[in-house]
């Protein structure tokens, strides 16, 4: 029989608790927070003292509520003080951001890089001077709380080991641990799948906001996905599910990097957009964008592009449907602009290829958070330690910057 918890256990769980509210609503009166937790005044009084006294919330009064009697204080992450740092690692770029408390971004930095094989001796030497940029900028009293890398290709999160970087040569590298090695911060470096980030982001901060069942599609070279069913990602035995873009869409087409052909992201992404439309960019978000202006101008050659590839990817978001029943599909990466230059097309083929009963409620929504979607969800993965232990995790950090 297990224990009951013991004072300091039930403390520790709703300091994560009410600092989460916090971190998730960016302002929360006492009273509020007292409702959502079921706790009386005091409690919440004890609790938020404790937090503000380690900096990492503030109180102050509200606006004017136009309520009588005394107004309860707002509690607000101290955003200034306690931050993460997020990074993304894409198949043509690489990205980093500051991140504080309560999801705001502080401070921004993104470099494109020719698509094809990174070295990974590279890519972390360039991390580690983005991240080291970011920590430098942040002040004096500001404290690191989480590093959180979001990466195109399949991680085994334990550890942030790369088994499958298809598009960029990875397999099997130890890019957590050399990470954390190399930036030397005290703090583990962890890791994952872009897609499955982009989808947390988007449902905890986007359009995808409060549903319980979503699909993110995250394209750059390739196309990856996050599927959240019942409020929890779909990770699959190893932690590798939602890599829908090697979905087989069209039997016997293009060749995709991974062996097969056909496969959604050659045929839908920006390498089948590139490919259909005939021209030699390098790949890339400023290729995307070249062609869908171009289609816009009225250029045949484009706009028969879009179509063709917009036809493939309605097969592919079809067959999502059928199988998950989710409330939205969302797009991101260059896949925002892809589907609504051939919005049309991928809509007729979700209606003639899904199952009445589950299209009739499905939303098809681009990113509310444009570019930034992993990014974001990279900063939250890097929260997660001090959202589950505030004051140790806190503690520990200040420790290790001293």
């Amino acid at each position: 029989m297990r224990a009951a918890p013991s004072p300091e256990e039930i403390r520790t769980r709703n300091l994560a608790v009410l600092l989460r509210h916090v971190h998730r609503d960016g302002a929360v009166s006492r009273a509020t927070l007292a409702e959502r937790m079921g706790l009386n005044r005091s409690t919440i009084l004890a609790l938020t003292a404790d937090l503000a006294a380690a900096g990492l919330v503030r109180e102050e009064l509200p606006g004017q509520t136009g309520k009588a009697g005394r107004p309860s204080l707002v509690v607000r992450p101290q955003a200034d003080r306690v931050y993460v740092v997020a990074l993304d690692v894409g198949a043509d770029r690489l990205a980093a951001a500051r991140v504080g408390l309560g999801g705001s971004v502080l401070d921004r930095t993104e470099t494109t890089r020719p698509s094809g094989t990174f070295d990974p001796e590279d890519v972390i030497g360039a991390l580690v001077d983005m991240a080291r940029a970011m920590t430098g900028a942040a002040g004096a009293d500001a404290v690191c709380v989480g590093v959180g890398v979001a990466f195109c290709g399949m991680v085994r999160e334990e550890d942030g080991v790369v088994r499958y970087g298809p598009n960029i040569g990875w397999v099997d590298v130890p890019f957590g641990d050399s990470m954390t090695e190399a930036l030397d911060l005290g703090l583990r470096v962890a890791v994952g799948n872009n897609a499955n980030l982009g989808a947390l982001a988007e449902c905890e901060r986007g359009v995808g906001e409060g549903l319980a069942d979503l699909i993110y599609l995250h394209g750059d070279v390739g196309i990856g996905g996050g599927i959240i069913m019942g409020g929890e990602l779909l990770g699959g035995e190893g932690g590798y599910g939602g890599e829908v873009g090697h979905m087989i869409v069209r039997p016997g087409g293009r060749a995709c990097a991974c062996g097969s052909r056909g496969c959604l992201e050659v045929e839908s992404g920006e390498l089948g957009l590139i490919a259909a439309v005939g021209r030699t960019d390098p790949v890339g978000q400023a290729a995307v964008d070249a062609i869908v202006e171009a289609a816009a101008r009225g250029d045949a050659a484009a706009q028969d592009a879009l179509h063709q590839v917009g036809e493939w990817l309605g097969y592919g978001v079809a067959n999502l449907v059928n199988i998950f029943n989710p409330s939205m599909v969302v797009f991101g990466g260059v896949l925002r602009e892809i589907y609504l230059a051939s919005a049309a097309q991928v809509r007729s083929r979700v209606a003639v290829n899904s199952l009445q009963a589950v299209r009739d409620r499905v939303r098809l929504r681009t990113s509310a958070l444009g570019g930034d979607s992993t990014l974001i969800g990279a900063a939250e993965l890097a929260f997660r330690d001090v959202l589950t232990d505030p004051l140790q995790t806190l503690a520990r950090a200040a420790a290790a910057r001293a």
